[in-house]
């Protein structure tokens, strides 16, 4: 059967929903940080994240109109107030594009596995292609500017060694193992992703105008500190590095560039996608303690996020994805 034959089903189509509400989001701010940003090597990679996502956008527009499903409102340049202060550092800026990217990346791959028609999963590889070009002129410009952060060093071991018994699970009682790589990996990425979410929670806590906003916004703010301090304590109790802090990326300014939708909308992402990093942690975490801690963190971001989805259907903020046929509700109308 011809690709044109084949109607997109249910997870298609709702990928492509995803890709389009999260990539408006997503492209918005990094217009907003173009318009601001001096360095000429950072703007340079923030026109092509435009530029990309433009093609791609484009590219979903047509996949949804042709299935006969409506265009997503998403965000568009209502949610983004121009010429306002300056909010964020040209190196904040770089950090932001490159998590994105790595979010990106992540999503494009969830989205390729989900698809069967052809010409889903070729766009699907583009995406991932891009993503992956990205990936490596972020990491490049970080490192030439000293801004990445290296995951912590290992001293290789004579020869391979075997878990000898159950003591390589313990962390609560008696002596605890060292970290082993597999679990500094998720922690480590996790620690990145939350200090994003904190430096973000920090700068449109700043710029909000709702008050409700405002105060979920602080509390976000306050869990993820809390939570960085429980992942870090677990690396420097190994005496290991934890990523640096972006806060001081971020200025005073009390002039918001975005709506007050777009920015708990992008707070709530976050904490939606750390959920999948969180889990991840938990299965790789063989030390009790990683396990417990993981447990609780993944429980807080399940309270929290429900107070983010009371603000946003208070405000009718909250897109729907489409729904599945209600049967019983068709069955009544005859």
């Amino acid at each position: 059967m011809e690709k044109e034959d084949l109607k997109l089903t249910s997870s298609e189509i709702g990928t492509l929903w995803g890709e389009y509400v999260n990539g408006t989001a997503v492209d918005i701010v990094n217009q907003y940080m173009l318009s601001t940003i001096e360095d000429e090597k950072i703007k340079m990679l923030f026109e092509d994240a435009v530029k990309i996502f433009g093609k791609q956008k484009n590219q979903i527009k047509i996949f949804i109109e042709k299935e006969g499903f409506p265009i997503p409102v998403g965000f568009t340049d209502s949610d983004l107030n121009k010429g306002t202060e300056r909010l964020f550092s040209d190196i904040f800026c770089l950090h932001y594009l490159h998590i994105m990217t790595l979010h990106g990346l992540i999503g494009h791959s969830t989205s390729l596995s989900s698809s069967v028609r052809k010409d889903l999963r070729y766009f699907y590889d583009s995406c991932n292609n891009d993503g992956i070009k990205m990936y490596h002129q972020t990491i490049e410009l970080l490192l030439e500017k000293g801004h990445f952060q290296r995951d912590p060093y290992f001293y290789p071991d004579k020869s391979p060694e075997f878990v000898s018994g159950q003591q390589f699970l313990d962390g609560y009682f008696g002596e605890k193992r060292p970290l082993a790589a597999t679990e500094i990996i998720a922690l480590s990425l996790n620690l990145k992703k939350k200090i994003m979410e904190k430096s973000l929670s920090i700068a449109f806590s700043q710029v909000t105008q709702s008050q409700d906003v405002r105060k979920f916004l602080k509390n976000t703010q306050n869990t993820s500190d809390q939570q960085i301090q429980l992942l870090s304590k677990i690396l420097k109790g190994d005496n290991l590095p934890v990523p640096m802090s972006w806060e001081s990326e971020v200025t005073t300014s009390q002039d918001s560039p975005f709506s007050d939708k777009l920015m708990l909308y992008h707070i709530g992402f976050l904490l939606q996608s750390a959920q999948s990093y969180h889990g991840a942690g938990l299965a790789s975490a063989m030390r009790l303690d990683l396990v417990t801690t993981y447990e609780k963190i993944i429980l807080k971001n399940l309270m929290v996020t429900e107070d983010w989805f009371n603000i946003m259907t208070k405000y009718k903020w909250l897109e729907q994805p489409p729904l599945a046929p209600n049967r019983k509700n068709i069955s009544k109308e005859k």
